[in-house]
């Protein structure tokens, strides 16, 4: 009886995890193959994100190592401006884009989130308002926010951000746990005091690199080296409630050192792009919606 009533448990505990599943393979086409980075600026990109101002437009930028510039650039990896920013890159890992204080502008927001060593106490994000084009293709940014952060149970490394434009709550997520983690850091910012993130769910997962959250707020992307992961909010559900579901899994092919993700602008798919390694060729890709 007590072996019967073991079995019984773990099939229960079983039916009851939150391991991914294969069924959102539906929903998107293959991957199409935009372009190749040929561009030497672009050299170690970490971050994507679909513009608001320019569409069809991507910002992207380095991770640590390199200079204080973000690139806008179109779906071909042409660079169409270059920003300069009055900060220092540590360790930018990702780059969102979506509301903020004056609610008729479009931001971008920064992540210098990076810390391999889990050694800093202290997290920046970047803000400031999507810049319009110029004949020169170059911005320096001279108003910039800094909202400066620590995670509430101590020091990780974390690589992925994302905005919720509904509540305008920004998120990271820590990457080599497994269970991660995903902290909040509620609307509005303060740019004076430092943050403390909360965190609000982990998620059976782990080395998450990337994160997107679409533009209206109701659907959910992240992704590993070798796995994306998609999530659909139901109506008038928070970004918390739709993560505390099973991740459904999309097929990936895995790209040399994949760690950018967004959603385009207008939700028709999304985009993903690798960071250049040595001997191997990399691609912007784009998976269409079904």
């Amino acid at each position: 009886m007590k072996h019967v009533l073991f079995v019984l448990m773990i099939l229960v505990i079983s039916c009851h995890s939150r391991t991914p599943t294969q069924n959102a393979t539906y929903a998107f086409m293959p991957p199409k193959r935009l372009a190749e980075l040929t561009h030497e600026k672009l050299s170690e990109l970490s971050g994507l994100v679909a513009s608001r101002k320019h569409p069809g437009l991507l910002w992207t930028h380095n991770d640590s190592g390199n200079g204080a510039e973000i690139f806008l650039v179109d779906t071909t990896l042409h660079l169409k401006l270059t920003c300069i920013l009055p900060a220092y890159n540590r360790d930018w890992e990702d780059i969102a884009v979506g509301p903020g204080p004056d609610p008729t502008k479009s931001y971008v927001y920064v992540g210098d989130i990076g810390d391999n060593d889990a050694i800093y106490p202290l997290k920046y994000i970047y803000r400031f308002e999507e810049p319009d084009l110029n004949p020169k293709k170059i911005a320096r940014i001279t108003a910039l926010d800094t909202i400066t952060f620590r995670l509430a149970d101590g020091q990780k490394d974390s690589e992925a951000l994302m905005i919720d434009p509904k509540s305008k709550s920004l998120y990271v997520v820590s990457k080599r746990e497994k269970p991660v983690y995903v902290y909040e850091l509620p609307f509005p910012q303060s740019t004076t005091d430092t943050l403390v993130a909360q965190r609000k769910i982990s998620l059976p997962i782990t080395q998450i690199v990337s994160a997107s959250i679409s533009s209206k707020g109701d659907e959910i992307l992240m992704k590993n080296y070798e796995h994306i992961y998609y999530w659909k909010a139901k109506q008038d559900e928070s970004i918390e409630k739709a993560l505390a579901r099973v991740p459904n899994e999309v097929d990936y092919d895995p790209e040399p050192q994949g760690e950018a993700i967004t959603w385009s602008a207008n939700g028709s798919g999304f985009y993903t792009i690798s960071e250049r390694t040595l001997g191997k060729k990399v691609y912007l890709y784009f998976y269409k919606r079904k």
